[in-house]
């Protein structure tokens, strides 16, 4: 499924072809005449989550804002699939001009040992332009089970060993992973029940039918509010601003513990360089928007907006990270 987002005055393409220009001037390029047009099309954005969902929405933002800056219509092209694998391959067969970009996210880091046998290499054949986002989850476990802290949830666990179930939305999902990095740190034995998305394992968590469950924290505000649910932990580094008054699972006797669910920005290799510093820019000036950041503030997500040095650095270390702890626990992809 595609969307288009406007296209605006030419005054904005010449904003954008300024800000190429800058960067092709810092890096010692010299521009021919068209490449200071850049963009001069429509820009395809892949998002690898089909539409309706919270990847979607941050993509369908995100792109509103960015076509403002670049002067041209965002398409948001929605190619859900093969843990991600399917917009990945696209990227990687796309013209390396600048006008196919990609929403990357944790999943391309932990398919990377999850699916080996993937055509591409996450690291090698992307160039990662920025972090645009990140969110966290939010442990939760089902009222009825009296639990009012992780160390309640880690105390029942040791004394009933594989019996306390956890749903997630897939082999490899953040929430999987999440509880997979939680048991391996806590050393507690844990029955998983992966579902073919977010919406049946929260309907059966929410039915009984499993106990406890790692979640966006944007999914779970409307049953904690309503005391369906209870908040244990969240996994980012910092406590969530809509949840103040949840620790983190660091601060509960995990020192080090962050899972963050982030997305950011990526072209094929041999993208140009003037082209990626544009890119850039306009992706910075873009979540810098007041409106953008409201939107990610309702829903307790951080603005990133990362230099492409760091977010390359990032998704490198997120490789590495999720790599360790995919093989100790021998998670296969479904």
């Amino acid at each position: 499924m595609t969307d288009v987002h406007t296209e605006l005055p030419p005054r904005r393409r010449a904003l954008l072809g300024a800000l190429l220009l800058t960067a092709c001037l810092a890096s010692g390029e010299v521009l021919a005449e068209p490449s200071a047009d850049f963009p001069s099309k429509p820009i395809q954005l892949l998002v690898a989550a089909p539409p309706g969902g919270a990847s979607d929405a941050f993509a369908r933002q995100f792109a509103d804002e960015f076509s403002k800056v670049v002067g041209q219509p965002v398409i948001v092209d929605n190619r859900p699939g093969a843990g991600g694998n399917i917009a990945a391959t696209l990227l990687t067969r796309a013209p390396r001009d600048g006008h196919t970009l990609m929403l990357s996210w944790m999943g391309n880091a932990t398919n990377q040992t999850l699916m080996p046998d993937q055509s591409f290499d996450i690291n090698r054949d992307f160039v990662h332009i920025a972090q645009l986002g990140a969110g966290c989850n939010v442990l939760v476990s089902r009222q009825d089970l009296g639990f009012k802290t992780l160390a309640d949830l880690v105390a029942h666990a040791r004394a009933n060993p594989g019996r306390l179930t956890y749903g997630s939305s897939g082999n490899g999902s953040s929430g999987h992973l999440s509880m997979e990095m939680l048991r391996q740190r806590a050393g507690i034995s844990l029955l998983h029940v992966p579902y073919k998305g977010g919406a049946p394992a929260l309907t059966d968590l929410l039915g009984g039918q499993v106990q406890v469950m790692f979640l966006n924290q944007d999914s779970v505000i409307p049953y904690v509010r309503d005391g369906k649910l209870v908040p244990l932990a969240v996994t980012s580094a910092q406590r969530n601003p809509l949840f103040p008054a949840v620790p983190t699972v660091a601060e509960q006797g995990y020192p080090g513990f962050e899972v963050t669910a982030w997305s950011g920005l990526s072209a094929p290799r041999g993208t140009p360089e003037a082209v990626v510093q544009a890119l850039h820019k306009a992706a910075i000036a873009a979540v810098s928007s007041p409106r953008f950041r409201a939107q990610q503030e309702a829903i307790g997500a951080q603005v990133v907006g990362s230099s492409q040095s760091e977010y390359t650095a990032f998704v490198r270390a997120e490789t590495e990270k999720w790599a360790g702890v995919i093989k100790s626990a021998g998670i296969k992809a479904q």
